[in-house]
């Protein structure tokens, strides 16, 4: 794989647009492993190997077990590797990025506002957007994992 293009350098302004949302999600009060999980999910769902290989490297340096890591695409079927608030968000997580395809049901809100107020629920809304538009620079301009640039 050959990045296409270095979008960051390209449009610095847009890129710096994109960084300020992300240090909002950082500074929202949620935990930072809960939402470098989200981050993680929303990639593996959106196929972005850039961003997969970075928040699967976040994660472990927040130490976070390699068992957990693993068991990110199957949470509904980890038990209890995943707390309440965890299942909660990275549910959130994969009906807003399908949107398309799930319309976001009102259970999934109902469920989700029942977990996390009304700020939590719009800064990790916010994080969910985020990473699927990074994702989408990701992706489309081929950025290359740092695990790719050891091999």
């Amino acid at each position: 794989m050959t990045n296409r293009i270095d979008y960051a350098s390209a449009s610095p302004d847009g890129y710096k647009a994109f960084g300020g949302v992300y240090v909002t999600v950082q500074k929202s009060g949620l935990p930072h492993e809960l939402i470098d999980l989200v981050y993680l999910r929303v990639s593996q769902l959106n196929g972005c190997a850039y961003c997969i290989d970075m928040h699967s490297r976040d994660l472990i340096k927040l130490g976070v077990s390699v068992e957990k890591l693993v068991l990110v695409p199957v949470w509904r079927d980890a038990g209890a590797v995943f707390s309440t608030r965890e299942r909660i968000a990275l549910a959130w997580a994969e009906t807003v990025t399908k949107v398309a395809e799930t319309g976001v049901p009102d259970a999934d809100y109902q469920a989700t506002a029942a977990e996390f107020n009304d700020k939590e629920l719009a800064d990790l809304t916010y994080a969910i957007g985020l990473m699927n538009a990074f994702n989408r620079f990701g992706v489309t301009f081929r950025s290359i994992p740092a695990a790719a640039n050891k091999a």
